[in-house]
């Protein structure tokens, strides 16, 4: 079979990638190792976790702020096995919505494990055994990513897991360690820490999210400690023992290796980053090179060392998100039909889906000191908001960091109720170059959460802001 363009794999990058490529004219495949679409995200990923958030948040709310609204419960608690069952509901819904959009698209789908035998053709190992060679001009690598598990940790899948397993436990830990304080520990932690569980997290370096804006991961920890997680930063783990029950995690202090802390819990959660996926893909078949970290080089239009094999996502350099890929997977579809897309990384937002909810854009206020740029900064703290004020979500502050001469933002930071949502105001303004002043200009309506990001751009300009 001839095609335009395969794509390997069928994440957010790979399954945008092919709907574009079909709406350009081009006739176009796409390759899938396992039996549903979607990939990571879709499946183990970004959307399971998100309905665990809203799962757990709604009983920690009936639990904790429902009597303050005047509703009265008896007899709460969690069913479990219920709750993973709608978040496996959700999956599958996604899953038929990837199938449609291909069908929609008439984009061919292969379900089995893709190998380059040559630039121009790639063998399918399907399920049952059997084989089928296709042969096509363009080739869009979009096989994503997995977690990073060191050998020493002694990854069983069963006590000490990674956010995969985390995702279907039907019955409520008492007590869980992370391993790392990123998004992803972080976003789990928190959905069993509603439900009761004990967790901690561990943490190499000197604070929670340490990519991100300083005073987010601040008011994050302030937040997530109220939850009841407990932080161990500047701590690295140098054990993990699983028995059948329990877990051994063995860490030592940073500052002074004679202080080791022992912890010995339900399971251990590994969450350190995760590595580019490219296994048994016959890259070298191909002539398709990859770096010191598994990561597969590209030039400016994300096209690789080889003519016609282009590479987006997580295998490729930059922040490993799922809107990354899909922006990716546009950009190399209109390349490919000579058109002339852009993408600006920098105004790529990153989202932590703890509640309260972490936004950013931009530059951090890290990141202009050591760049040595002028700028001026201006916050406002939710716990000033009347929509916040009627909704109990106190915790959080939206940033705004802008240019001390231009006044042009250079970055948004938000911690707070819809964070999510709220940062594409930031990304917006960002992108047409607005000043801290029209952020301040722009009518938002009240009361709204958004009014966090007025007053704090009103702070920003001339520190006028007008209800604090």
């Amino acid at each position: 079979m001839q095609y335009d363009v395969i794509v390997i794999g069928s994440g957010p990058g790979g399954y945008v990638a092919a709907i574009r490529c079909a709406q350009l004219g081009m006739r176009t495949a796409i390759i899938e190792r396992y039996s549903v679409l979607g990939g990571t995200c879709l499946n183990v990923g970004c959307i399971p976790s998100k309905a665990l958030l809203d799962s757990s948040e709604h009983y920690h709310n009936a639990e904790k702020t429902f009597k303050t609204h005047g509703i009265d419960l008896s007899g709460l608690k969690v069913n479990m096995p219920q709750m993973i069952q709608r978040k496996n509901a959700v999956v599958l819904e996604n899953n038929k919505g990837v199938e449609f959009l291909m069908k929609k698209n008439k984009i061919d789908v292969y379900n089995g494990h893709g190998t380059f035998v040559d630039k121009n053709k790639i063998k399918v190992v399907q399920a049952d055994g059997s084989t089928l060679e296709l042969e096509t001009n363009k080739t869009i690598i979009a096989t994503g990513s997995k977690p990073i598990v060191p050998a020493n940790f002694n990854y069983d899948k069963k006590r000490v897991i990674t956010s995969t397993e985390a995702l279907n436990i039907e019955k409520i830990p008492g007590s869980m360690l992370i391993i790392g304080g990123g998004v992803i520990g972080l976003e789990l932690g928190s959905v069993y820490a509603r439900l009761g569980t004990e967790v901690t997290v561990v943490e190499y370096l000197d604070r929670i999210l340490p990519t991100m804006d300083s005073d987010c991961s601040r008011e994050l920890t302030k937040s997530l400690k109220s939850l009841g997680i407990t932080f161990h930063v500047r701590h690295a783990v140098t054990e993990v023992t699983p028995s059948k029950t329990k877990v051994k995690v063995v860490a030592k202090s940073r500052d002074d290796e004679s202080k080791v802390l022992n912890f010995n819990v339900d399971y251990c959660l590994v969450s350190i980053g995760r590595r580019p996926y490219t296994d048994n893909l016959g890259l070298e078949n191909a002539g398709v090179s990859v770096d010191e970290k598994g990561r597969i080089p590209v030039d400016d239009n994300l096209q690789t060392n080889v003519p016609g094999i282009y590479a987006i996502g997580d295998v490729i350099r930059g922040a490993m998100l799922a809107h990354k890929a899909e922006e990716e997977g546009v950009f190399v579809a209109e390349t490919l039909a000579g058109q002339k897309p852009h993408i600006h990384y920098h105004l790529i937002p990153g989202v932590v889906y703890t509640w309260p909810e972490v936004a950013a854009v931009g530059y951090t206020e890290e990141e202009l000191k050591e760049k040595g740029t002028p700028y001026k900064s201006g916050k406002f703290p939710f716990r000033a908001l009347g929509r916040a004020r009627a909704s109990m979500d106190l915790d959080g502050m939206v940033k705004v960091l802008a240019h001390k001469e231009t006044d042009e933002i250079l970055g948004v930071h938000i911690v707070g109720a819809r964070a999510a949502d709220m940062i594409a105001e930031g990304v917006a303004l960002m992108e047409f170059r607005a000043s801290a002043e029209d952020a301040a200009r722009m009518s938002h309506a009240h009361p709204t959460y958004t009014e966090a990001f007025k007053e704090a751009a009103l702070a920003a300009t001339a520190n006028r802001p007008l209800h604090m």
